[in-house]
C-alpha cells in the first residue's frame, strides 16, 4: 500500500538507511531488501498520479522527502530521486498503458532520458538498439526506459528547431542487459552502470516524448516541465547531503581539540564564522528554490501553466542549490582537517557525493548561461528547459 505521508515514511526509514551506509557503498548499489521496503513506503512513487495509486505530491513535499532520504545516505536519496522522476512518465502514457505498467504499488522504474539509443519504427512497434550510461538504481527496477532518436521511413524525426525529436521508450527489465561499469569516486551506492538493448521490440504506446507530448493527467504537478522536476530532485539530494554534512561537522567540532589544545574546534572563531557562512549560503539557496517552486505551483494551480520565466527560475534555483550545497560540504570537509580524509569519515563520503552530484547536466554550470539568456530577454531554445 502506498504511504499516505511519504515524508513521514522517509523520516521513519532514515535511521535504518544511515546505519547501512558502509554496506551500500561497498556493494555499489541499493540493496534489494531496502529497495523493497522503500517501495512499500511509497518513496519511489512521489510523482506517479493518484489515479494510479501514486502520491502526486506538491513539489515542495517531493523536495523535503528526497532531502530526508539523502541526509541519511546520498546514494539512496539519488536512487529514490531517479525512480521518482522516472515515474513522471506514467502521467504521459495513455491511461490503459499506464495502468498496465504501474498497477503494482511496489513497482520501481528507472532509466536514462538522454537519447543514447536508436528506435526504428515498424508499424505499431519500435525496434530499439542502444547503450545508456548512468542507469541509477536499475538493478531493482521492473521497467527501464531509455531515450531514443526516432527513425521513421528512413529519416530521423526532428523538432522545428532542427534538433532531434527523441522519445523515452520503456522496456521490461528482463529485456535489458545491465553492465557493471560503476567504479567511481562518489554516489558509489547508486549502481549507476550502463544498460543495453539490442533489437528489442517495444510498442509505440510504451513511449513518450517529454519535449513534445502533453501529459494525459491534468493535476497541477504535471504542468511542471519534466526536466525541471528532474532538476528539483537532484537539488533535493544535494541539499539533504549538505544538511547532513553540516550536522556531522558540528558534532565533530564540538569534540575535537586540534593540535592537542584546550579549546575544541567549535570554540574557535574561524570555525564559527566559516560554519555560519556555509549555513547561511546553503539555507539561502534552498529558500530560493522553494520560493521558485511556490510561484510555479501557484501558476499551475491557476491553470496558467508555467511561463518561460518560471521554468528558467526553477532550473536556475535548482542549479544554484546543487552548487552552493557542494561548497557547504567542502567547507565542512576543510574545517574538519585530517579527520575528513579517512574513508570511514561521514564527511569524506559527503564530500565525494556532493561533487558527483554537481556533474549532472540538468544542474550543470551551463544552466547559468541558459538562464542568463532568458534574463537578458534574448531568443532562447527552451525545449528542454
Amino acid at each position: 500500500m502506498i504511504a499516505l505521508d511519504p515524508l513521514r515514511e522517509a523520516q521513519r526509514l532514515a535511521p535504518a538507511i544511515a546505519a547501512r551506509a558502509d554496506e551500500i557503498e561497498e556493494a555499489r548499489r541499493l540493496p534489494a531488501d531496502l529497495a523493497d521496503e522503500m517501495a512499500r513506503a511509497g518513496l519511489f512513487r512521489l510523482i506517479v498520479p493518484k489515479s494510479l495509486g501514486g502520491s502526486e505530491l506538491h513539489p515542495r513535499a517531493i523536495i523535503e522527502t528526497l532531502e530526508t532520504v539523502a541526509a541519511a545516505d546520498a546514494s539512496v536519496g539519488w536512487c529514490a530521486m531517479i525512480a521518482a522522476t522516472t515515474g513522471l512518465v506514467s502521467a504521459y502514457l495513455e491511461p490503459a498503458v499506464a495502468r498496465e505498467i504501474y498497477a503494482d504499488p511496489r513497482l520501481i522504474t528507472g532509466g536514462v532520458f538522454a537519447p543514447m539509443g536508436k528506435a526504428v519504427r515498424e508499424g505499431g512497434e519500435y525496434v530499439v538498439t542502444g547503450r545508456w550510461k548512468w542507469a541509477s538504481g536499475s538493478q531493482n527496477c521492473a521497467w527501464l526506459g531509455g531515450g531514443c532518436l526516432i527513425i521513421e521511413n528512413g529519416a530521423m524525426l526532428t523538432l522545428p528547431s532542427g534538433a532531434p525529436n527523441h522519445r523515452m521508450i520503456l522496456f521490461p527489465r528482463d529485456e535489458v542487459e545491465l553492465i557493471d561499469t560503476w567504479r567511481v569516486a562518489g554516489l558509489k551506492g547508486t549502481g549507476s552502470g550502463d544498460m543495453r538493448v539490442a533489437g528489442v521490440r517495444a510498442p509505440v504506446a510504451h513511449s513518450v516524448s517529454l519535449i513534445v507530448d502533453k501529459p494525459v493527467e491534468e493535476g497541477a504537478l504535471y504542468a511542471f516541465p519534466a526536466f525541471g522536476l528532474l532538476a528539483l530532485g537532484i537539488a533535493a539530494v544535494a541539499s539533504g547531503n549538505a544538511r547532513a554534512a553540516l550536522a556531522d561537522f558540528v558534532a565533530l567540532a564540538q569534540a575535537k581539540k586540534p593540535g592537542g589544545g584546550k579549546r575544541t574546534l567549535a570554540e574557535r572563531g574561524a570555525a564559527q564564522a566559516a560554519l555560519a557562512q556555509a549555513e547561511a549560503a546553503q539555507r539561502g539557496a534552498r529558500a530560493f528554490l522553494l520560493e521558485a517552486v511556490d510561484r510555479a505551483w501557484a501558476s499551475a494551480e491557476r491553470g496558467d501553466g508555467l511561463s518561460q520565466t518560471l521554468r528558467a527560475d526553477l532550473r536556475l534555483a535548482a542549479t544554484h542549490l546543487v552548487r552552493v550545497s557542494a561548497e557547504a560540504v567542502r567547507v565542512c570537509y576543510d574545517l574538519a582537517g585530517g579527520d575528513s580524509v579517512f574513508l570511514d569519515s561521514p564527511l569524506q563520503r559527503r564530500f565525494r557525493d556532493a561533487h558527483v552530484a554537481t556533474q549532472h547536466m540538468m544542474t550543470s554550470a551551463q544552466v547559468y548561461e541558459l538562464a542568463g539568456r532568458i534574463l537578458f530577454g534574448l531568443p532562447t531554445d527552451d525545449a528542454t528547459l
